[in-house]
């Protein structure tokens, strides 16, 4: 797939997820198999851009091309101004977020409440495309505010007119938040009615669903976000069910322990001992999800303070499921 000068390695997407896809999560997914990862979201307010949280948000320094940062407003101006302060900054795609369904987002009418006023679409759309000429601009969206205005065919087509380089449209409206299941068929009729690539978003958590749905959408790539957290291996495997159509086997315990430990160290190099001692509960926890004792675990590694602590327990959290293992072969 090619968005603007770039041809991906795959069409496979890592989704924008505030708080999640910073550039250590991002990096360790494109070495995993993703074809691109898109930042979690940059404000377009620009006195936030001198902020600690935002400075990282757009440090790039030695990230697999393309870079694709995702820009938030709902003022056409300083959405333009953000994407040059982001394009400045390394940026070699810009993406703008009309999807997030958050009400601290939608309050401001930003994210997914730009769905219900199509005419400030084409006017931030066109704005933000005509800012940044010498870098391609793309668009994530819902299907709709609601099931009574799903409005994604109207949307996609308002993109394609103001030069939008690809659509990533995420299965659900804005009521339904993250509840109930992602549907598809809204997802293929934009697809039908458009002719820049589409990208489909939204469940797709195993090999076997990313390929039912690019075969009931038509896509041009598929979107992961939440199957990703704790499993950056999701991309290696949905590249090799696509080619293969057999699924690779789970990774073992030392190899998931080799990842973690290598996202951990990345952590705490981006972060500080103190930020990224905390950004690495979260993770932690992810791939430690399913594993045996891993609830009792996660109570413990959680209160620890400091970045040589979290690494011992981690060590000998593999250690114990991998003498369990050994003890059952």
């Amino acid at each position: 797939m090619r968005i603007g000068p770039y041809t991906l390695a795959n069409n496979l997407v890592l989704a924008p997820m505030a708080g999640i896809t910073d550039r250590p999560f991002r990096q360790l997914c494109k070495e995993l198999g993703a074809g691109m990862a898109v930042s979690e979201m940059v404000s377009s307010n620009s006195l936030l851009w001198g902020s600690d949280k935002t400075l990282r948000r757009a440090n790039h320094e030695g990230e697999i091309e393309p870079r694709s940062v995702q820009i938030m407003g709902a003022d056409p101006a300083l959405m333009a101004e953000a994407a040059r302060y982001n394009v400045d900054n390394g940026a070699q795609i810009i993406d703008i977020n009309m999807g997030c369904p958050a009400k601290k987002v939608c309050n401001v009418q930003a994210g997914s409440a730009l769905l219900r006023d199509e005419l400030l679409v084409g006017r931030i759309l066109d704005a933000v495309v005509a800012a940044v000429p010498e870098v391609p601009v793309t668009l994530k969206i819902r299907t709709g505010w609601d099931h009574e205005q799903r409005n994604g065919v109207a949307i996609g087509r308002i993109a394609e007119g103001a030069g939008i380089q690809a659509l990533a449209v995420h299965g659900r409206t804005r009521a339904d938040a993250y509840k109930g299941e992602a549907e598809y068929e809204t997802i293929a009729a934009i697809k039908a009615a458009l002719a820049i690539p589409v990208i489909a978003n939204g469940d797709i958590t195993t090999p076997q669903k990313a390929q039912q749905v690019l075969d009931a959408t038509g896509a041009d790539a598929v979107m992961i976000g939440r199957a990703a957290q704790g499993r950056p291996w999701i991309f290696r495997e949905i590249t090799h069910y696509l080619q293969t159509g057999k699924r690779l086997p789970e990774p073992s315990l030392e190899e998931v322990r080799t990842i973690l430990l290598g996202h951990l160290g990345n952590l705490y190099d981006f972060y500080g001992e103190y930020m990224g001692v905390r950004m690495a509960r979260k993770h932690i926890s992810w791939y430690s999800k399913g594993q045996r004792h891993g609830g009792a675990f996660r109570q413990a590694v959680n209160h620890v303070e400091s970045s040589a602590q979290q690494l011992i327990m981690v060590n000998d959290f593999f250690d114990q499921l991998i003498d369990i293992r050994e003890m059952a072969a």
